[in-house]
């Protein structure tokens, strides 16, 4: 249980009220159960949820709030029950930290979905307790709700994986675009939209960008690799490709 107060064993940044300005935290970390997981946090994304919730866009932000749901660390303990981490292990949590896990949902590998899934900050845990995320020192998780990262891949980039990364790869290995020659559109380039090219180039897609930004064309297809770019305020540029506007 995470204890509310201004001293403990993490160390976090923690937004006190709806201005979003986040300031140093202390607060208790639960012990290590049977079968959790500690780890040390090296990285954490950034994604727009954060600031959705530490500014109480969503009118349900309770304070003090420590935002972060895109994290990657290293295993320091173990709980006794556990068997696929070990300690010095390189791993990820990210949007949930707990669910009923014993629904159709759960029982499929679908947690998200599941009616009583716990956010991993702002969330309310089945102790009462409210959760906290991932900008802080440490996390204490079930094992369930804790994902392995390779071996020499690095944690910096392995983090936005955990939100925006898996937001993309879901519904692209749901709809099987991941058969080379097959086409992919990408709707804006923002955090999901490189993703996308990213997963879509891996793939062997061709990659289409569309963009309001023209600003953005030499990072989709020079940096990024998108085989086109379009305008999408650019009536011709849409014409081109068979995509029509109707007002």
């Amino acid at each position: 249980m995470a204890v509310e107060c201004e001293n403990g064993n993490c160390h976090a940044w923690a937004a006190r009220d709806p201005s979003g300005i986040l300031s140093p935290y202390k607060f208790e970390r639960r012990t290590v159960r049977s079968d959790d997981v500690s780890l040390r946090i090296t990285h954490c994304g950034v994604c727009y949820a954060d600031v959705a919730w530490t500014r109480n866009m969503l009118h349900n932000s309770m304070y003090p709030l420590v935002p972060g749901h895109e994290i990657a660390g290293v295993v320091t303990e173990v709980g006794s029950e556990v068997k696929i981490f070990k300690v010095g292990d390189h791993v990820g949590v990210g949007t949930y930290v707990n669910s009923c896990q014993d629904c159709e949902n759960c029982n499929g590998f679908l947690e998200n979905h599941c009616s009583k899934n716990v956010f991993t900050f702002n969330g309310v845990d089945a102790d009462g307790s409210v959760t906290k995320g991932g900008y802080s020192s440490h996390i204490v998780v079930h094992q369930r709700y804790c994902f392995k990262i390779p071996d020499g891949y690095p944690l910096a980039k392995a983090a936005p994986l955990l939100c925006a990364g898996i937001t993309v790869y879901t519904p692209m290995m749901r709809h099987n675009m991941k058969q080379p020659g097959k086409s992919l559109g990408v709707i804006g380039l923002g955090g999901l939209g490189h993703m996308a090219v990213k997963f879509g180039k891996a793939f062997g897609l061709k990659v289409t960008v569309f963009s309001t930004s023209e600003s953005k064309r030499e990072e989709a297809t020079s940096l990024l690799g998108a085989h086109n770019f379009v305008l999408s305020s650019d009536e011709n540029q849409m014409e081109v490709h068979g995509v029509y506007l109707v007002v």
